[in-house]
């Protein structure tokens, strides 16, 4: 069993330096293991998930109360990572939903898990809006739901800095090339990883490496975010004085200026499908005119702004949105994380302890997180990030 080899001093390879993948590798040294973290581009390249300039970190779940806590952990420990490395990780600018007039069911049983769980929140009536975000067109929404105790994590310095901290604390990082054989066992450089251990988590390429365990269950999503700049000297848009957003109604979220960066603005991943290999990471001029037309709508004054920066992630759907933490059905130490759906790099600290500690046969998973749980679609609408 795995069990018991793992008690002794092994090797434990993890495939996948995104924000899954380090930290679990973190958490595996620091349960004793010589961890090796494997992956084909250096942390942070232009290509990963994990890469881009911020992701929103929000407790707003519906009535899911795991994942809710399961973010506001994480909040905590990305502001301890934020203070052991002496670098600005996170900021705690608020969060607000801005609940569409006729469809505000997830916004108000949010409200409900927030009382029940002792989560600070407050609720921006209409005729408040234009006082609380003067630079908000407040047309079509019913009401704000602010959580103050959110904000974002500047995600690929914060991915950069924890494959840093692993490294120092006595992990190895190594590129190299990962693929998986007929029996879906991976491979490194052509030959079989020898290692007691194997956590594969490559984002949307597990759907490639594991056509006949992952094919069925995941869909991959292009992601495309435009930044713009606000007027010289305007500073409403800035962190401090504006929070995180995400507008239901649209669907549409974002993040406002912070270090030098433009006001964040891109729509929930829906329908564009990409090619993992072969697409260009270069935003579609559709999307830029679609999303010109959203600011117009809701920051009229920013519907003219200069692009400043623009973005292109894919994101790996599960039908029901939930993430895939499972052994392999075939081998018995070999672990699968993916099916991040938009939401898992605001978990990542507590998702990579949870894995390591699965990973260890410390714990099962969660029935949610099976390859055997039942996954019907789901409403895109819980997790725009």
């Amino acid at each position: 069993m795995v069990a018991s080899s793992l008690r002794r001093h092994v090797e434990a390879v993890v495939v996948g330096a995104g924000i899954a993948g380090a930290m679990t590798a973190l958490y595996l040294r620091r349960a004793g293991l010589s961890v090796k973290l494997v992956d084909a581009w250096d942390p942070g390249h232009a290509r990963a998930a994990s890469a881009g300039t911020h992701r929103l970190i929000r407790s707003t779940h519906g009535t899911d109360e795991l994942y809710t806590l399961w973010s506001r952990e994480a909040r905590l420990r990305w502001m301890e990572l934020s203070q052991r490395l002496g670098r600005r990780l996170y900021y705690e600018s608020g969060v607000v939903v801005l609940a569409a007039e006729g469809h505000s069911e997830w916004e108000d049983a949010t409200q409900v898990t927030f009382s029940n769980l002792g989560i600070p929140f407050f609720i921006v009536p209409p005729h408040e809006l234009p006082i609380r975000l003067p630079v908000v067109n407040p047309r079509g929404i019913a009401y704000g739901l602010w959580e103050p105790e959110s904000g974002f994590i500047m995600s690929r310095k914060a991915l950069v800095a924890t494959v840093g901290l692993f490294r120092s604390e006595g992990g190895e990082f190594e590129l190299g090339e990962v693929e998986t054989d007929e029996s879906e066992r991976p491979t490194l450089n052509g030959k079989p990883i020898q290692a007691d251990l194997v956590v594969m988590a490559c984002g949307a390429w597990m759907r490639k490496l594991f056509p006949r365990t992952l094919g069925r269950l995941l869909t991959i999503v292009r992601q495309d975010v435009i930044l713009v700049s606000p007027s010289a000297g305007d500073t409403r848009y800035d962190w401090r004085n504006m929070p995180g957003w995400i507008d239901h109604g649209y669907p549409a979220y974002g993040v406002p200026a912070v270090e030098g960066h433009g006001f964040k603005a891109a729509f929930a991943w829906h329908h564009a499908t990409m090619d993992i290999d072969r697409s260009d990471r270069v935003t579609d001029p559709s999307t830029v005119a679609r999303c010109r037309r959203y600011l117009a709508t809701r920051f009229p004054e920013l519907a003219d702004s200069v692009i400043t920066d623009q973005k292109v992630c894919q994101i790996v759907n599960t039908p029901d949105r939930h993430f895939i933490i499972d052994r392999h059905p075939d081998h018995e130490n070999l672990v699968l994380v993916t099916g991040g759906s938009g939401h898992l790099y605001k978990h990542g600290p507590v998702v990579g302890e949870f894995v390591a500690g699965f990973a260890l046969n410390k714990h099962g998973t969660n029935q949610r997180f099976r390859l055997d749980h039942p996954r019907t679609a789901s409403s895109p609408s819980d997790d725009p990030q």
